[in-house]
C-alpha cells in the first residue's frame, strides 16, 4: 500500500474553537485564493483540546469569512 500526503491549511473548524470537532482544510490555488478541499474525520476530544491552543480565531479579512455550511464540514458561499 502506498499512501500519500499533501500539506493543507486550516481554513476553519466545526465546534467551539475551544475544543474543535473537525478541520475544514484549504489549498492556495493558482491565483493565491484559498479553496475547499476537504475536512478531517472528527477529532477525538483531547486532540481537539491540544488543537484549540495552536488556533487562533479568524480575522475579517478571511476568505470563508461569511461562509456556511450547505452539509456538515463543506463550506458554501452564501
Amino acid at each position: 500500500m502506498v499512501r500519500e500526503s499533501q500539506e493543507a491549511i486550516v481554513g476553519a473548524i466545526t465546534g467551539p474553537l475551544a475544543a474543535p470537532r473537525s478541520l475544514l482544510l484549504g489549498r492556495l490555488d493558482s491565483a493565491g485564493h484559498l479553496q475547499y478541499t476537504g475536512r478531517t474525520i472528527a477529532l477525538p476530544q483531547a486532540a481537539g483540546r491540544t488543537l484549540a491552543g495552536l488556533l487562533t480565531p479568524a480575522s475579517s479579512e478571511h476568505p470563508w469569512t461569511g461562509w456556511t455550511s450547505a452539509r456538515a464540514g463543506a463550506p458554501a458561499t452564501n
